[in-house]
């Protein structure tokens, strides 16, 4: 299996699967270009795991899982980074026989919206089939370990990343500012900082949940403080690397910057947004290009919206092929899973948003060093 490693200069590598092997299975990540003296600590990380932590109500996967982080290595005895890679691990704790007796009932059957027969495709019977294997939302457990890495990076930069529940099934969050946005952070199960559409949001999914379905949504993403002058404006442009890291998410099947498809509908002269001056610094009077212009960030907020689809593992009888007989049958699976991954994926978000970020200061203040530019454009993107 290819393509478990992101980043160029701040690199995450990943392994592990939904239940693995026995007693003892667990997902681990390596994150190397960490620099040296940085305060690190499994209480740190924790965090950021806990956002994504199912068996915390009543909309996520009822799966018991700790997902306790643990930093093996790339910590010097006074809790800093040494500079060399950090490595983490979480092991798997729910991983009950009566679970994987159901995945097994089912293992040779195409799960409509899973990765079954894709799997089949590419690694025959050979395919992991307990929990979807990598394909699993679980995997993510890495990335947010990682990502929790990157933002407190981020933190000495003074950005902030941060991703809430912005529509579900047709129910919108009103507009909010980032300040508000962040005061109402996390404080519902949907994590969505309207109350009043959150919980309308809430009600409408328990619904769909007692059908035996489940619901999608839109996650809106920002990230607040992030200098201009990140990106490069051809193959690594800002949101192109942004894009490859979120889109690399299971449950996502699409991504818009600023007003997105939205500008499909508008003039040119509605589309741009028209810079002034304030306190010397360049500002928008809009933000349509979601802080983004050319492929490099202009130190507006970085503003995409991410399409979740529904969990796919349904109680609903769904058509399937049998892939040992190669017949048709019916399928009804009756294995946990989220009523709407709303809840939790928004930290996955956040994480490769981070990650991402992370990598882009990499490449740009290298870039920064050798072009040695005139001092006051430095200035200018920092201020």
């Amino acid at each position: 299996m290819l393509g478990n490693t992101f980043g160029r200069f701040f690199r995450i590598t990943t392994c592990g699967e939904s239940y693995g092997i026995g007693k003892g299975s667990g997902l681990a990540v390596i994150v190397d270009g960490v620099p040296p003296g940085v305060k690190i600590t499994d209480e740190m990380i924790q965090k950021e795991m806990d956002k994504r932590r199912p068996g915390t109500g009543e909309l996520n996967s009822p799966r018991k899982e700790t997902d306790q982080v643990h930093i093996f290595a790339g910590i010097g005895p006074d809790k800093v980074t040494t500079g060399v890679p950090i490595g983490m691990i979480v092991y798997n704790m729910d991983t009950q026989k009566i679970h994987i007796d159901q995945y097994h009932d089912y293992k040779d059957l195409i799960r409509p919206g899973h990765a079954e027969y894709s799997f089949f495709l590419k690694y025959g019977e050979c395919a992991d089939w307990c929990g979807a294997g990598r394909a699993s939302g679980r995997e993510t457990v890495g990335r947010v370990a990682a990502g929790a890495v990157a933002k407190i990076l981020l933190a000495r930069e003074s950005i902030e990343v941060i991703a809430y529940t912005k529509e579900c099934m047709g129910i919108k969050a009103k507009e909010m500012g980032f300040e508000e946005i962040k005061k109402n952070y996390r404080k519902n199960e949907i994590n969505c900082p309207d109350p009043e559409a959150a919980n309308r949001m809430i009600d409408n999914v328990l619904e769909v949940k007692k059908e035996g379905d489940t619901a999608g949504g839109i996650i809106e993403l920002i990230i607040h403080n992030i200098p201009g002058g990140l990106g490069e404006p051809v193959f690594d442009k800002f949101h192109a690397m942004l894009s490859h890291g979120i889109m690399s998410i299971g449950a996502v099947k699409g991504i818009e910057f600023g007003a997105g498809f939205g500008c499909s509908k508008m003039r040119g002269s509605e589309f741009n947004d028209h810079p002034y001056l304030e306190n010397g610094k360049v500002r928008f009077k809009t933000n349509n290009a979601g802080g983004i212009l050319g492929g490099i960030t202009t130190g507006e907020d970085i503003i995409a919206r991410v399409a979740i689809k529904p969990t796919p593992t349904v109680s609903v009888e769904q058509p399937s092929i049998n892939m040992k007989t190669m017949k048709e049958e019916k399928l009804s699976p009756i294995t946990r899973r989220d009523a709407t991954l709303l809840g939790r994926i928004y930290a996955v978000i956040e994480a490769m948003a981070a990650i991402t970020t992370v990598d882009a200061l990499f490449m740009d203040r290298g870039w920064e060093g050798m072009a040695k530019l005139d001092k006051k454009w430095v200035d200018l993107k920092r201020k």
